[in-house]
């Protein structure tokens, strides 16, 4: 019994890391497809520029993943994420979502499980250290999606996420 909790735990922090790998490598392809000068743009008022969409991403992943699973004094300023208007190229922007999603890797990597079942706060939030993982690969995830849609708004081309895959295999049993 023991064995099996221990291959479910590897594999959940395996998917995770996965997970988090996909949306950085979509991310990156969404930033190299716009101009420099899109970084920042907003669609409108009550929407956020990529360069935002990015900086929220990596305080929300500090927070959640790095700070919280790793032990670490949270010391994340939210609203700065959004009121920041420029400042960062689109290679400084990856360079710190991808440095971000690495630390946030290492930690997942060494989690153990009582990290993964231990209860805490976060950002208000009563969760354990599982609940804290879905939270954040769903939300890296949800605004990768954001980031996507608004990138083929600005370039009206399809992004390629899946080039050379066949999406239309059946699943097998």
């Amino acid at each position: 019994m023991n064995n099996i909790r221990e291959k479910w735990m590897t594999e959940f922090l395996e998917n995770s890391v996965y997970r988090l790998d996909e949306s950085t490598r979509m991310n990156k392809i969404s930033l190299k497809s716009i101009e420099e000068s899109n970084i920042w743009r907003k669609p409108n008022e009550s929407s956020n520029s990529i360069g935002n969409q990015i900086m929220h991403i990596c305080g929300n992943m500090t927070q959640y993943i790095i700070a919280s699973l790793g032990g670490l004094h949270d010391q994340r300023n939210r609203d700065a994420e959004f009121s920041i208007t420029n400042g960062f190229t689109s290679v400084q922007l990856l360079q710190k979502l991808e440095n971000t999603v690495d630390q946030a890797k290492n930690v997942l990597k060494s989690c153990s499980k009582s990290q993964l079942l231990q209860k805490r706060e976060v950002q208000g939030f009563d969760l354990s250290g599982i609940g804290i993982v879905i939270h954040a690969v769903e939300h890296y995830s949800y605004h990768t999606g954001q980031i996507a849609f608004w990138t083929k708004m600005l370039v009206n081309k399809d992004l390629g996420f899946y080039d050379g895959r066949d999406l239309n295999i059946k699943n097998k049993n």
